[in-house]
């Protein structure tokens, strides 16, 4: 059995080829959980170790397995305590995924450990074996449980798959983050039972699912603006083009950076929400407020960034702040969020005034969870300034595909979660006027049903 599989940076889901001559090759998403196909990235362990046992249980045994217990023998010792600990007689007891993940975290954020999007990790830069590790274990968990959800509906195990990939994962030496989070994916999914994978890069998934509809043969320009990417691709589609295999010469242009939804909250965190934890202050000495722990506190999608943040360093440096800041109040705001963990659940109530402002000129965000009645205002307005330059890079890398391709699309086709925002797509129709149409896809499907088409093609 093979799928299409899109392994996000905000959901996960597959794709799977409906037979008959009248559907054209074209995939439909597996429902996940009940009728939802989409699975947030999110997972959530009352023990870091237990992922690294979740994926121990289900190796066949052979070598692999053994392998893998010895290089994780530490986590699985830890892990056996952990079990003890927290009366567990199974690690998947304490071992959570998708919306269950948030919802323990927002419960609980000091208690366990959390990690939200865990691909816009894969590509970075000076990783340690360790490291490489743990994501791959991370990974897997995060691929087994979708994996066993498609297998129990479709009721066929699911051996071969196509991974979608962006472009590129990381804008710095692009080449070996690539090549790095690639290898973690593949060894990832091997773990998982993947006998046979591929990848495909996103925009040209979404492409895909997009061109089994058209009549004729287009330029397409595909926009895939996702959580943690953005990439465009110009493509040769229609039917001429749709049943061949080798399509490397149909592809005009492509360029990806990492900028994706995750930045406009994290953005959006920073500077709106940052205020009413003192970024602004001006301490006694007359200088303005350190901004670096409040801009490290939301970056939650950079390992440096948090590194940093609940660093004993930090602790120090916030002392001494709290000793020379003109509004105590404000850094006690921010020292009891990071105590408390509270940095993710900032940046998810950033992300529903994202949500928000996109149909409505202002929003109350509630940040009760950590001072009663914290209800800061925010506008559309504010966040349009905030988000100028991240709107900037976006706008040159359709530029530069457009440039690659030496011609104008045209059909704009855009996908992803994020190209719904009003801003993007103003944006877009800056670049392009009202003459060349702007296609929206299923901004979130479309490329696990792009990715699906494909599998159907190399697979078969």
């Amino acid at each position: 059995m093979f799928v299409g599989f899109d392994y996000g940076t905000s959901n996960c889901a597959m794709a799977h080829v409906l037979n008959g001559p009248a559907l054209n090759g074209q995939a439909r998403l597996i429902p996940l959980y009940h009728d939802n196909a989409f699975a947030p990235s999110t997972l959530y362990a009352f023990e870091r170790a237990f992922i690294a046992e979740s994926i121990w249980q289900q190796l066949p045994d052979g070598e692999t397995k053994l392998l893998f217990a010895q290089s994780r023998a530490a986590l699985l010792s830890q892990s056996r305590n952990g079990k003890i600990e927290h009366s567990l007689t199974n690690v998947r007891e304490g071992l959570f995924f998708g919306e269950e993940a948030i919802e323990h975290y927002i419960a609980a954020p000091s208690e366990g450990y959390f990690i939200k999007s865990p691909k816009s990790f894969l590509g970075a830069s000076g990783l340690r074996q360790q490291s490489v590790d743990f994501f791959e274990d991370v990974v897997a968990a995060m691929m087994l449980n979708v994996k066993t959800r498609a297998e129990e509906y479709l009721g066929e195990t699911i051996t071969q798959a196509v991974i979608g990939r962006p472009v590129n994962f990381q804008g710095i030496n692009a080449q070996h983050s690539n090549q790095q989070a690639q290898e973690i994916l593949t060894a990832a999914g091997k773990r998982v039972g993947f006998k046979d994978i591929e990848f495909l890069f996103e925009p040209l998934a979404a492409g895909f699912d997009f061109e089994t509809r058209l009549t004729e043969n287009k330029r397409v320009l595909v926009v895939d603006i996702g959580g943690g990417t953005t990439d465009c691709s110009m493509v040769l589609m229609g039917p001429q083009h749709i049943q061949q295999l080798n399509r490397e010469q149909d592809f005009l242009g492509h360029t990806g950076e990492r900028v994706g939804g995750n930045d406009f909250d994290i953005q959006f965190a920073q500077k709106l929400l940052m205020p009413e934890f003192g970024i602004n202050s001006i301490l006694t000495t007359d200088l303005p407020m350190p901004v670096m722990p409040f801009v490290n506190a939301m970056a939650i999608n950079d390992i440096g960034a948090q590194t940093d943040f609940y660093d004993i360093k930090t602790t120090q440096l916030l002392e001494k702040l709290l000793r020379e800041t003109s509004e105590p109040q404000l850094l006690n705001r921010f020292i009891k969020m990071r105590n408390g963990k509270h940095n993710f659940a900032v940046v998810r109530e950033a992300e529903g005034g994202k949500i928000a402002l996109s149909s409505q000129t202002d929003c109350t965000i509630d940040l009760g969870f950590i001072e009663k009645n914290l209800l800061p205002v925010c506008n559309a307005q504010q966040f349009a300034e905030v988000s100028t330059q991240l709107l900037q890079k976006i706008s040159a890398l359709i530029t530069e595909a457009v440039a690659q391709a030496s011609a104008q699309p045209d059909i704009v086709y855009l996908t992803g979660g994020s190209a719904k925002s009003p801003l993007i797509q103003t944006v877009i129709r800056r670049l392009f006027g009202e003459q060349i149409p702007m296609v929206d896809g299923d901004h979130f499907g479309s490329v696990a049903a792009g990715l699906g088409v494909w599998a159907g093609r190399v697979f078969r």
